[in-house]
């Protein structure tokens, strides 16, 4: 019911959002979600400031993982489709798209509220799995997390938005004890890879195992061919 909500939610507001386009977007996407937030916090019913308390254990690590491949599998069959290919077409050259014949904002409206359903998902997963849900936990700071994990894996790869997700959740783990200096490192770490490598740690490549093994197949033919000279 949560990542229903969440799906229809997105598309309410991506209509008229997602016209906007660069910054704007990003602002107004922002602003609607500190309005949700101030207003749940305002309403007794689902707990206010405090959240609701006491809500029934439905979720483990095996149930997290099941959602986990689903989502992968559902995103991965997604952008292989028309209309993923369609989304793409978008975020390499929306002018282009569109002169093409492409409804940019039908398909933003579809991607954004694929986003929110998972986003969801996620919500109800940790909602059930700590007991609890507040307004303050999906701050400004959670949306930099997400925003974090995107560019440091890479804008166009699945799998690289899943080892930077693992990075970022063991770095947030180590920097528990350095909670007034954790912003400060994720903003530099934002800065030094929008710098040094913009395109992220897969860019628009995804990982396979054939990848791992052609870079040892060549690491040992060169320490062969090193040998033989």
């Amino acid at each position: 019911a949560g990542a229903l909500a969440a799906g229809l939610m997105g598309i309410v507001i991506g209509l008229p959002t997602l016209r906007l386009r660069g910054d704007y977007l990003a602002i107004a996407t922002l602003g609607f979600g500190e309005i949700v937030r101030g207003v749940l916090i305002n309403i007794d019913y689902v707990g206010g400031a405090a959240g609701l308390i006491g809500i029934p254990q439905y979720c483990n690590w095996t149930w997290l993982f099941i959602w986990t491949v689903v989502t992968v599998y559902v995103i991965k069959n997604f952008v292989n489709s028309s209309h993923g290919r369609a989304c793409v077409a978008i975020r390499e050259d929306e002018i282009a798209a569109e002169a093409m014949g492409i409804n940019t904002t039908k398909y933003k409206v579809i991607s954004f509220s694929m986003g929110a359903f998972f986003a969801g998902v996620a919500g109800a997963i940790y909602a059930h799995y700590f007991f609890l849900i507040q307004p303050g936990t999906f701050s400004f700071l959670k949306s930099f997390d997400a925003l974090l994990i995107v560019v440091f894996g890479g804008l166009g790869s699945l799998t690289g938005s899943i080892l930077a997700a693992v990075f970022v959740t063991a770095l947030t783990a180590f920097l528990q004890d350095l909670a007034l200096f954790r912003m400060v490192i994720y903003a530099s770490l934002l800065v030094a890879i929008m710098i040094f490598r913009p395109q992220g740690l897969m860019g628009n490549k995804e990982a396979t195992f054939k990848m791992f093994s052609r870079k040892g197949g060549a690491d040992h033919g060169g320490t062969e061919g090193k040998a033989a000279l």
